[in-house]
């Protein structure tokens, strides 16, 4: 007998696919999980994907980008985990803020209610309460699709994500097993001393699992090279498991290669049984780009990436993967140049073809970023200021308007020419968690301008992350000077767009473009940036 989640889950006609990991984190859950979604949408599903993370953290916003790499930006405005920004570049669809769901939201959303007499004085537990509204967060995240996938954090075994492993099996329960499907990514290590790849590991974490109640319908056995078939049949013995179950995924070059991986590996026919559909996925797009991007182009094109955090390259993956794509359709290869924004130097901005100067906060490094920008305008090379690289680059053009001391308040909150300035309704808030403006909104672009040529059109809508913006009293006088504003918020008049005419491409945006910028669909500015940076190499060459 049906129970009454399983008969709204098949009116709602969803499938559930989780994803949890063991022996250690940063296997490539997040990666393994977008690109089984890559090929289910391939064979023409709805797919939508979500993450559960264990922190304590509400959400990302105030998270040290360098333990955790970037800080995504949903359209609707929530900061959230990077590894949505992986669903998005994959799936080509937008997240939203019931993609993310954290320890530190369901506890705060748990006392919240509790304070306001929402449970009518009953004990308020990690079971029942928190595993439930665990799984209201999963079924209000995979409304309208027709496969739901969640990653789960962190490894099984971990104290602070066992709800989140009992709440993924007893959602089972309730949507009926049928309808869910538990993938396992383990580490298999290679032992350099012995020669030989070790199984124990992923033994024991798959036997936690099983002792949390769920036997895995695949596990993925993650490794550094290709392993004999022989280890994935011995953690199949040894686990319960069918050995068709396990599969292998070692290290490959590119992560836009591992759809492809996934599907040699054997397991299309077991999610071709899980969704009732023996159709073949068409990769064909996917196929196109990764030819493009494994094919060793003519040309290279020299970017230099002018930054604060240089050690953790995912503190700026959006940008460094609009960037990759950008030039995959391009034709050409990349060599990014990472440029300490604490340690720049002319020898350093003059081997490059163009400059981008990503988003960021605080003034470390900041002096470094706007010798970049000033390097830009004094060599007419290719420069393109995002957020952050845009504030950069409009101090740069004030002080050689004549404003000598022109600043950012966030730099320095004396300063007397504030082309920088904090803005309305953010002061007090500059060190509290999710109150800056982000996410979404639009845009109108002046006619004529190049940035309106790159887009083609003079209404668009981009997500934000920002506290301070362009202080407007000083257009006039940039204006005169050659900077032109192009780009307007049209409700606050807050300027969005910056360009300076008469140089080959100098663009600054108060947004940040690279969060809709796709692996298919690369985005429009980051693609001419490309485009004109390898024309810029040619021009110098002659």
């Amino acid at each position: 007998m049906k129970n009454k989640d399983e008969k709204q889950n098949e009116k709602h006609k969803c499938k559930y696919i989780f994803v949890t990991g063991g022996v250690l984190s940063g296997v490539g859950k997040g990666i393994t999980a977008a690109s089984i979604g890559t090929i289910l949408k391939a064979k023409g599903f709805k797919v939508t994907m979500q993450k559960c993370d264990p922190y304590l953290n509400v959400d990302a916003g105030l998270l040290n980008p360098v333990e955790h790499g970037e800080c995504y930006v949903t359209h609707d405005g929530v900061e959230t985990d990077l590894d949505l920004g992986h669903y998005e570049r994959f799936l080509d669809f937008e997240t939203n803020r019931y993609s993310i769901t954290l320890s530190g939201s369901i506890f705060k959303e748990l006392i919240e209610k509790e304070r306001a007499g929402g449970f009518h004085g009953k004990t308020v537990q990690l079971v029942p309460h928190f595993t439930e509204l665990v799984q209201e967060k999963i079924m209000n995240a995979s409304k309208n699709s027709d496969i739901h996938i969640v990653e789960i954090g962190g490894t099984v075994g971990d104290y602070e994500g066992l709800s989140f492993i009992e709440a993924i099996r007893l959602f089972g329960n309730k949507v009926g097993r049928r309808n869910c499907l538990y993938v396992n990514v383990v580490y298999v290590p290679w032992i350099n001393t012995s020669k030989e790849l070790k199984s124990k590991p992923a033994q024991n974490a798959l036997k936690d699992l099983r002792g949390f109640g769920i036997i895995p319908d695949v596990v993925v056995c993650r490794t550094e090279k290709p392993a004999p078939r022989e280890i994935c049949e011995k953690i199949a013995r040894f686990s319960g498991i069918p050995d068709e179950a396990v599969l292998n995924l070692p290290d490959i070059d590119s992560v836009y290669d591992v759809p492809f991986n996934v599907l040699k590996s054997g397991v299309l026919e077991i999610l071709n049984d899980f969704v009732g559909d023996d159709s073949e996925p068409d990769m064909s797009a996917w196929e196109e780009f990764s030819k493009k991007r494994a094919q060793k182009n003519a040309r290279t094109v020299k970017v230099g990436l002018v930054a604060k955090y240089v050690g953790n390259e995912d503190t700026y993956i959006c940008v460094t993967e609009a960037l990759k794509a950008a030039a995959a359709w391009n034709d050409v290869n990349l060599d990014l140049r990472w440029i300490n924004a604490e340690k720049v130097d002319e020898k350093m901005l003059s081997e490059v073809d163009g400059l981008v100067v990503p988003g960021g906060f605080g003034n470390r490094g900041v002096e470094g970023k706007i010798a970049a920008a000033n390097y830009a305008l004094d060599h007419d090379v290719p420069y393109l200021g995002l957020c952050l690289g845009m504030q950069v680059a409009c101090i740069a053009g004030a002080r050689r308007a004549g404003l000598k001391h022109a600043n950012s308040e966030e730099f320095d909150k004396e300063t007397k020419e504030n082309v920088i300035y904090l803005m309305d309704g953010q002061e007090g808030k500059e060190s509290t968690g999710g109150s800056m403006r982000l996410g979404d909104f639009p845009a109108k672009l002046v006619k004529g301008s190049k940035t309106a040529k790159i887009y083609g059109k003079t209404n668009i809508v981009e997500r934000h992350r920002h506290r301070y913006e362009f202080n407007n009293d000083y257009e006039t006088e940039f204006e005169r000077n050659g900077m032109k504003c192009v780009g307007y918020n049209p409700e606050s008049n807050l300027v969005e767009i910056i360009e300076i005419p008469n140089l080959k491409w100098y663009i600054g945006t108060q947004f940040h473009p690279e969060y809709q910028s796709t692996v298919l669909h690369p985005h429009a500015l980051f693609v001419d940036f490309i485009k004109t940076a390898i024309a810029n190499q040619k021009e110098n060459k002659k």
